[in-house]
Formats: C-alpha cells, sequence, structure tokens
C-alpha cells in the first residue's frame, strides 16, 4: 500500500517541499497527500490530519476549518525502511499540553500597559483562557487515542505556564479545569469586571463599549456582553486520563520575569490598587527592557512605577504561591482527580526546591520531569547542578551501555529502559545562567550542556518541552546513529495556533523506533456568532480573538516538518 514514506516523502523543508512531490495543482497535491496521510491512520478524527482552524478575510479574521495537514515523514536521523506499518508495536501514546497560561486577568500584579513592547504583556482574548483550556481536555477526551496506534492515551503532560502570573487562584482553576468541577474565573468584585478591557483606555480591546481602542482601529468587534460572559461560571469535564505537570517560569516569577518573595510586589498581588496605563512611554519602554534583561532593575522599576490607577476590589485569593505550595496543591487528595496522586510530584518534592521526578510512561518507557526554571527570574532557564547529576545518574540506572563525557562507550548490568524528557524550556532557551538565590553557590547549565549530555545515552529518544509558543521539532544527531534524539516544541495554547500535541512511540521491527507527532485543537467551533456565551461559544472566541491578536506571529505556526510527522530513530538495543 502506498503511503507518504514510501513516495519518498522523507524530508520536507515545508508544505511546499511536501507537496512538490505529487502532481497537479497545489490542492490536488494536497488531497492526495492527506489520502496517503489517511491510509497509514487507525483514525484521523479530532486531528489536524482531518482540518486545522485557519483565519480568513481581512480586517477582524474569522476562522474557518482549513484543509488538514499531511504527514511528513522526517529521516534526520536514520532512514526510515518500507514496510514497518506493518510491523509497528506501539510501545505508548500520550498527548502533550503546553503554555496554558491559566490567567487571572483582573489582577491588579500584572503589567498589560508594557505590551506595545513585550507582546504577551497583554492579550485582548485573556480573560476567556479557562474556557479554551477546558475545550482542549474535552478533545483529549472525545480523541482518547493516539491517531497512528489506536492505543489509548497513558496520561496527558503539562509542560509549563500552567498559571500565567502564579497566583493561588489560577492554580485552583488549572486543577479543576484538568481534574473537573465547576470553574468560575472572576475575582475581586464578584459581580463585575474589573480588569483593563472596561477601562476605556484606548491601550486595550473594550469591546463592551465603543470607545476607539487601538484594536477596534484594526476591525475588533464591539461584543457589549462579552466580560459578563466571561465571568460566570461553568463546569470542565475533566481529563479522564492520569496527568502529569512540570514547572514554568511563568509558574515561578511574577508575569514570568520578576523574581518571586519579595514583599512588596507579593503585596500588589491582594491590593486594591491596579494601574492601568502609563504616565510615561519611556518608562514603560524600560520597564519592558528591563523585564528582559535585569530582574532587579525591573523590580526597582516596577515599585516606581506610575500611571493611570484603578481601585478595585481586593481579593486573597490572588496571592503568589511558592514552588513548596505548587506541589501541596498537586499532591492534595482534592486535586487527584484521574491521578496518579501528586501528578509526577512525590515527597521528595514536598519542599519545593527540587521540582523534578521519574515517573513510568509504560513498560520499557520511562519519563523524567524537569525544572528548568531558575529562581532569579527572567523568563529563559538552565537546570541546577544537582539536577543536572540527577538526570545522568538516573540515565545511566536504564541503560546498559552509554558514553562517557570523553565518548568512551561504558558498559553496565542496567537494564535498558527508553527515555523521555520533559521540560518547560527547550534547548534553545536555556541561556539564563544568573544564580539561584535560593542556592547561589550552585553551577548551572544551558540548554546545549543538556543536549550534550543526552546525546551520550542511546536510548533517551525525546525532549518534549514549551515555552517558545512555536511548533519546532528539532534533530540532535549524536557521535554514532544511535545517539540521536528528536526534540519536540509544541504552539502554546493561548497564542494562536493555540495546539496541543498526540506523541506516539513505535517499534518498527527492523531496528528503528518512529515518534509520530500529531497536533490537535480545542474542541470548540471553529466559527460562533459574537453574542454566544455559552462555555464552547467562548471557547471559539478565544481562539479567533487569539488569530486576531495585534501581536499575533506567523512564525509560531511553524513549518510542515514541525506538525504532523514521523520522527524515525535508531532502536537502541
Amino acid at each position: 500500500m502506498a503511503n507518504l514514506s514510501r513516495r519518498s516523502l522523507l524530508h520536507a523543508t515545508g508544505a511546499a517541499g511536501a507537496l512538490g512531490l505529487f502532481a497537479g495543482t497545489p490542492a490536488q497535491a494536497l488531497d492526495r497527500a492527506l489520502r496517503e496521510t489517511t491510509k497509514r491512520t487507525v483514525s484521523t478524527a479530532g486531528t489536524t490530519l482531518e482540518a486545522v482552524a485557519t483565519p480568513t478575510g481581512t480586517g477582524f479574521k474569522r476562522i474557518t476549518a482549513g484543509p488538514g495537514w499531511p504527514l511528513v515523514v522526517r529521516p534526520d536521523l536514520t532512514a526510515p525502511q518500507s514496510g514497518r506499518d506493518d510491523r509497528r508495536t506501539a510501545l505508548t501514546s500520550f498527548v502533550q499540553f503546553t503554555d496554558l497560561h491559566i490567567i487571572d486577568a483582573q489582577s491588579p500584579a500584572r503589567v498589560e500597559y508594557v505590551h506595545p513592547f513585550i507582546g504577551s504583556a497583554h492579550r485582548p482574548h485573556e480573560t476567556l483562557s479557562t474556557q479554551g483550556a477546558a475545550a482542549l481536555v474535552k478533545r483529549v477526551n472525545s480523541v482518547q487515542s493516539g491517531p497512528y496506534t489506536g492505543r489509548a492515551f497513558d496520561f496527558v503532560l503539562c509542560t509549563g505556564d500552567n498559571t500565567d502570573n502564579h497566583e493561588k487562584i489560577e492554580l485552583e482553576w488549572f486543577l479543576t479545569v484538568l481534574n473537573g468541577g465547576t470553574v468560575t474565573p472572576n475575582t475581586g468584585d464578584p459581580a463585575r469586571f474589573e480588569g483593563v478591557q472596561n477601562s476605556r483606555a484606548t491601550l486595550y480591546w473594550n469591546p463592551g463599549d465603543s470607545t476607539a481602542d487601538m484594536y477596534k482601529a484594526k476591525g475588533f468587534p464591539q461584543i457589549p456582553g462579552l466580560l459578563t460572559d466571561a465571568i460566570k461560571p461553568f463546569s470542565s469535564p475533566g481529563l479522564t486520563r492520569p496527568w502529569y505537570s512540570v514547572f514554568g517560569n511563568h509558574d515561578d516569577s511574577v508575569q514570568g520575569s520578576f523574581p518571586s518573595g519579595i514583599p512588596l510586589i507579593d503585596g500588589i498581588y491582594t491590593g486594591s490598587t491596579k494601574i492601568e496605563g502609563f504616565a510615561s512611554e519611556a518608562d514603560a519602554a524600560k520597564l519592558a527592557q528591563a523585564m528582559q534583561n535585569s530582574p532587579l532593575k525591573a523590580v526597582e522599576l516596577l515599585l516606581n512605577f506610575s500611571g493611570p490607577v484603578r481601585r478595585v476590589t481586593p481579593d486573597a485569593r490572588r496571592k503568589p504561591f511558592s514552588p513548596k505550595e505548587y506541589v501541596a496543591a498537586h499532591r492534595d487528595p482534592a486535586n487527584t482527580g484521574p491521578g496518579p496522586v501528586g501528578h509526577g510530584f512525590g515527597p521528595a518534592n514536598a519542599a519545593g526546591k527540587d521540582l523534578y521526578y521519574t515517573f513510568q510512561v509504560a513498560p520499557g518507557v520511562i519519563g523524567i520531569g524537569m525544572d528548568s526554571t531558575n529562581r532569579a527570574g527572567l523568563a529563559e532557564g538552565s537546570l541546577g547542578d544537582k539536577q543536572f547529576k540527577w538526570i545522568e545518574q538516573t540515565l545511566k540506572g536504564g541503560s546498559s551501555r552509554y558514553y562517557d563525557s570523553k565518548g568512551n562507550l561504558v558498559r553496565s548490568s542496567a537494564p535498558d529502559q527508553l527515555f523521555v524528557l520533559f521540560s518547560h524550556h527547550t534547548s534553545g532557551s536555556m541561556g539564563n545562567l544568573l544564580p539561584d538565590p535560593t542556592n547561589l553557590l550552585e553551577r548551572r547549565h544551558d540548554g546545549p550542556a543538556l543536549v550534550a549530555l543526552l546525546n551520550r545515552f542511546p536510548n533517551v529518544v525525546a525532549w518534549v518541552n514549551g515555552h517558545t509558543h512555536r511548533n519546532e521539532i528539532i534533530a540532535h544527531p549524536g557521535a554514532t546513529p544511535a545517539q540521536g534524539f528528536w526534540e519536540i516544541n509544541t504552539a502554546s495554547h493561548t497564542d494562536f495556533p493555540q495546539q496541543a500535541r498526540i506523541i506516539e512511540l513505535t517499534d518498527n521491527g527492523d531496528g528503528t523506533l518512529s515518534l509520530f507527532t500529531t497536533l490537535i485543537e480545542a474542541e470548540s467551533p471553529y466559527r460562533t456568532d459574537f453574542g454566544d456565551g455559552s462555555a464552547a461559544g467562548l471557547a471559539s472566541l478565544y481562539r479567533e480573538i487569539a488569530a486576531n491578536d495585534l501581536h499575533a506571529s506567523a512564525g509560531r505556526l511553524g513549518a510542515a516538518v514541525d506538525h504532523n510527522t514521523e520522527l524515525v530513530l535508531v532502536k537502541p538495543f
């Protein structure tokens, strides 16, 4: 039976490269590619193999169901063998969520006013983050299994930035969305919205009135009841599969950038003073620059920042949580949901200092959850020396052979296991080597150092991460063909394209393994009426407004080689 690999679709640089191998018009080529992809699947239903949310039109773009994305086979690490579809055995199937950014959009401890300089400081759709996340949960529950193996999902893992501003109420909403229950996405005044989006400031989209703001100038509509609907209670079904969690910089730091635990900043969270703009654009630019380069300078500027002030209703639930409290909330029996207890965090993590762990992915496959954040602040991450050495020892404990730091082959009596690692940060975003204030003398390790470590172990198959809000899959070849592994980075569920990823690991029965990576989107209508205040309607608007964000970037989509792929690698044993 013909399939994309047998038609030599082994390496493409984008959609055009993939489709160029087929005769006819681009539309005909895409249709053929999708039909050939479908032949290799058990089912494409509910995935981007079937359809993809696609913005259309001019001005404020509406979302439609665009054609699905076909499979692209990547032979960067080793050549695929013919006939493997008939031989493959499923080893595991799981789902990655990343960068959900559950947001308390009314918090006084937000810096929305720097969004002209840092686009992520404010998003016009952020009032709907909980509804969007719940719709993603519904999608996983309805798909249930991997499209290429039919294996039921073993688990879901959230690779960090599960909250946006590490508030206790954001963490509560996150846990409720994933475990199931009623969410009331409102803080402060229980009867009305008190965020920047009804401030009448032209710096923000004011959906409820006719303010001539900078968003309406770009075609954003007026939706009078949106903010009222956004804060109404709704129900999340909760995941039906076990789920795990790792820590991200937004789970650790103020706005993902400022160091935590500074009393004056912590007091802003639960107070009644909310800055809604800036008195000086130059001051806002300085603050934005410091947030990206100098955490202590950013704190100084924030505490002295001036601008239009709004009095809001104080709310103790906005208090920031510590790493210890993050772990405790996950380990609370009330938050076990579909399991496991602690969602990866065990007694060794209870003190909140070492937020890394291992877990059984499936027979013969071990997962490693890492903590790539740096308590010093800034968005980028790194690994402390203790964790770095722990990862090395963990890999040695599951490897009958590996290479030492000088490239010498080492043999041991350890049982062979395959490893999949998970972190928030990517290899390219782990350059923050500032001393950790909780352990000032500890050495920090960057992304290339971790890649070099992982390349020493042939049984490392994948490193799965987020942070960049971009789809990108990178091959990391080693000194020998068996020492290569794949880095799989997935777009966020806050910035468009708002996707998550199914990952299936198979043994091809011919000395190779394959990782199938299939993107999925929230289960909500591609388009709804602007006045649809239902949870499904709000989730639909969450995606559509995100696609029109003034700071949206087409680069986050990635290329065809970063979407629905088969990543082939050498079987290490």
